[in-house]
């Protein structure tokens, strides 16, 4: 009974079709007979619309085709080498274990000549042999022949589908190769939106939105933003002497893609539509208990493959580092975006390269914050490890360039390089002398980029729990190597003894969390980026929804997710009900516009305050930022303005709303409203006097303060002043969210969030009852790394590519 009490808080919500004209289910679209080519009521528009993506952010065929050579190329080498040193070097040979005679039987066989390389290398007879005396060699090799061959048949496959793209760039987008790159995606986005009205490509609506290709493209992975942000997958692991640890790596992020995805047993019967048995809550158990099998084969199988995928990482780690680290054993101590970190930072909807260049420019005020912290006894312990290992290098140095002979004796090469990497590891935790100390001030720069940061962080950016949550988000390169190496020994344990747990949470949530759009199929509700469904009243847009705790989405990410969208996609036409939270927004702005500083004060304090943040490479909506994020300290403190005169203290909040009401040409909620950063208004009085750079408006101040902004390109500029402005307005809602915040719990307090409980199959609530305050989100712990490789790749185009696309007459909604 109370299992049937607590599934009675779940009803599915009702499906979105606003952004489709009504009726249109039932739209029979004429193609004219002239019209001949492939790209045609096309079946399956997800695995279009990413190729097309792809083909864009990857530069072209040629760039696209010479890298995967290259990758089937890499693994050959890997295979071949590796199996060549095992078998077929003579190691005491070469390292003079053993004598090797040179000259005949003339002379003492122990008289060592110097030894070649050719003389520790086999014979290519012998080394057979070795080789095929060893059956777990031939195992290997035949497992590995059987993974390139697959590999190859993906290659070619790539190759046919990627070639179709490139025709469909030059004859359908009339973009040339050798143009590609001078086009940004927004240009090919709008192209593709032109051409649908053309020629029907999606024959289920008579006209594409931005918002249409973005869920194609990112159907899957905002399925999985979600589940992050709505703490679902089991990512935290509590270790002994370390505590909780979120561990997230590529092999584990695929293990969860393959089985709620793409998988032979997946949840969603085709790439768009999710299997109607899971929309029915009726067996809901069953369903769970299905899932929970599917997830411990999937961990068993990774259990029998683990040695082969611990063999691989090794080895790839090996050959991908080993000469790094020698070069430069300072890499190790630089720092990434994890893969966890880029799951929580990432908006709905934001395409790679847009969270890509965001988490760029957060990169340096991060690295500056994470930096700040130091140890003032392992500082002591390093300055005099690295004196004492400096000495005895330079001694060894001094003795090889009086004579190099020195460096033929047993173990003195391997002590300088030794010596080399701890004196680099030592300075590293030995603090910059010229270094200030303004955590806050980093921090909100910080914020400002990644646009996400949990409440408790606000006010104790100086202590230590602040700084290990931010570790959880960008971490060291060498905790990235080492959990990835670790990763095929933990992954198994993670999906058998934690996943299977969320079993019937998992079920529940594709369930009551999946819409259907027409002309689009199902995705993740979130995504919609509906204020009335998933809004949060403590995000300002208290009146304006109709969510539950447990369907609102957590630290905000809707509105802030909403407004990135908007802002990066100015042509798009928002819903009814996002129109009038946008306007609400820039009211409100316009509002605390009035009591903040003009934005030529804040201009006239730009290269001040860049000094102050250490920003030595700002452009102008760099330098717009940084005065914003001063501006308060700098009035605080009584410091005087451009004109000497001192000017009263303002808020955070009030300097960003000031900006963004002068950013702002048109308060217009629906269609026909200009993009904000696009034409900057004059309407503001001009002020005369030494207090501001001119009486010209903003744009223009800005624009004569960075001399590098004239060779840009207009689309480079205006997409510049776009991130600036979403970084503004990220500024701005987390002030007033953090005063809305402290107004109902106090200053310096703050809720500690209710983790979502493993329910599994048992009677309890899914994943959205959790009992969680939404304002008090604290992030996961430790961290999850980044995939293996550098950037994170976009979801599996291998699968997408090689999977054929199902009959389009299977569904009604269907993807085209």
């Amino acid at each position: 009974m109370a299992d049937f009490e607590a599934y009675q808080e779940y009803q599915r919500i009702e499906d979105y079709e606003e952004d489709s004209p009504p009726g249109e289910e039932d739209l029979l679209i004429h193609v004219p007979e002239g019209l001949k080519d492939s790209w045609h009521h096309i079946k399956n528009l997800d695995n279009f619309f990413t190729r097309i993506y792809h083909f864009h952010q990857k530069n072209g065929f040629a760039c696209m085709m010479l890298s995967e050579f290259f990758e089937l190329v890499q693994f050959l080498f890997v295979v071949t080498f590796t199996t060549f040193l095992f078998n077929c070097v003579e190691y005491d040979v070469l390292f003079a274990n053993r004598a090797v005679n040179h000259t005949g039987q003339g002379l003492n066989p122990l008289d060592r000549n110097k030894v070649t390389l050719p003389d520790a290398i086999l014979p290519s007879q012998q080394c057979t042999e070795r080789i095929q005396s060893n059956s777990w060699i031939i195992f290997l090799l035949i497992m590995a022949a059987i993974f390139w061959i697959y590999r190859l048949g993906k290659v070619i496959c790539n190759v046919l589908s990627y070639w179709e793209i490139r025709q469909f760039y030059i004859k359908a987008l009339k973009i040339r190769m050798d143009e590609l790159c001078n086009f940004s995606w927004q240009e090919v986005q709008g192209r593709l939106i032109n051409l649908q009205r053309e020629q029907q490509m999606c024959i289920h609506k008579k006209e594409l939105t931005e918002l249409d290709i973005y869920h194609r493209i990112l159907r899957f992975k905002n399925y999985t933003v979600a589940m992050i942000n709505k703490s679902l997958l089991p990512v935290r692991l509590r270790v002994p002497f370390l505590g909780d640890v979120v561990f997230l790596t590529q092999g584990l992020k695929y293990n969860f893609e393959l089985i709620l995805f793409w998988g032979p047993c997946s949840l969603f019967q085709n790439k768009w539509n999710l299997h109607p048995k899971y929309k029915r809550a009726g067996n809901r158990l069953e369903l769970a208990r299905q899932l929970s099998r599917i997830i411990l084969l999937a961990g068993i199988a990774n259990l029998l493959l683990c040695p082969f995928v611990l063999v691989w990482q090794v080895l790839y780690a090996f050959f991908s580092y080993a000469e790094v680290i020698k070069r430069e054993p300072g890499s190790l101590g630089a720092r990434r975006w994890s893969l966890y970190g880029r799951l929580y930072l990432r908006h709905f909807n934001e395409l790679d390269h847009e969270l890509q260049g965001r988490l760029g420019r957060g990169y340096k005020p991060a690295a500056k914050y994470m930096n700040a912290f130091v140890s003032p006894l392992l500082a002591v312990l390093a300055k005099n490890v690295a004196f004492f290992s400096g000495s005895v290098l330079a001694v060894l140095i001094a003795l090889t360039i009086y004579d190099e002979d020195v460096l033929t004796v047993q173990h003195i090469l391997t002590a300088i390089t030794v010596l080399g990497v701890v004196i680099t590891i030592t300075r590293s935790f030995i603090p910059d002398e010229h270094m200030v100390w303004c955590p806050e001030q980093l921090l909100q720069c910080v914020l400002a980029h990644i646009h996400y940061m949990p409440d408790h962080w606000k006010g104790n950016a100086n202590k230590s729990e602040t700084r290990d949550e931010m570790a959880q988000l960008f971490q060291y390169k060498a905790v990235f190597i080492l959990e990835e190496l670790l990763s095929p020994i933990i992954t198994p344990f993670i999906l058998i003894f934690l996943l299977r747990n969320k079993s019937l949470e998992i079920i529940d949530f594709f369930r009551n969390f999946t819409v259907e759009v027409v002309g689009v199929g199902d995705i993740c509700s979130f995504a919609q980026m509906d204020i009335r469904r998933h809004g949060n009243p403590q995000w300002m847009s208290e009146g304006q929804t109709e969510a539950s705790v447990y369907q609102q989405a957590e630290n905000g990410k809707t509105e802030l997710s909403l407004m990135h969208f908007t802002i990066k996609n100015p042509r798009w036409q928002p819903p009814q009900d996002s129109s009038v939270f946008i306007s609400h927004l820039r009211e409100k702005v316009q509002q605390d516009a009035q009591s903040g500083p003009s934005p030529q004060l804040l201009l006239s304090e730009a290269p001040l305050c860049t000094s102050l943040l250490s920003n030595e490479s700002a452009n102008a909506p760099d330098n717009l930022l940084a005065s914003v994020l001063a501006h308060p300290v700098l009035t605080a403190s009584g410091l005087p303005g451009w004109n000497r005169r001192f000017v009263p203290p303002s808020s955070t909040a009030s300097a960003a709303a000031s900006v963004l009401a002068s950013l702002s040409s048109s308060q217009q909620p629906h269609a026909g409203r200009s993009r904000s950063h696009v034409l900057l208004p004059s309407a503001h009085p001009h002020h005369e006097g030494p207090m501001y750079h001119s009486d010209r408006t903003a744009a223009d101040s800005m624009s004569a303060s960075d001399s590098k902004i004239v060779g840009q390109s207009n689309t480079a500029l205006l997409s510049e002043f776009a991130s600036a402005e979403m970084s503004l307005h990220a500024i701005y809602m987390h002030e007033v969210h953090q005063q809305k915040f402290q107004s109902q719990h106090g200053p310096g307090q703050f809720q500690p969030p209710v983790a979502m409980r493993d329910t599994g199959a048992s009677a309890a609530p899914p994943p959205q009852m959790q009992s969680t305050h939404t304002a008090s989100l604290v992030l996961p712990s430790p961290l999850r790394l980044g995939g293996w490789v550098e950037e994170e790749e976009e979801e599996e185009e291998e699968e997408i590519n090689s999977n054929p696309a199902p009959d389009h007459s299977q569904t009604s909604r269907g993807s085209s």
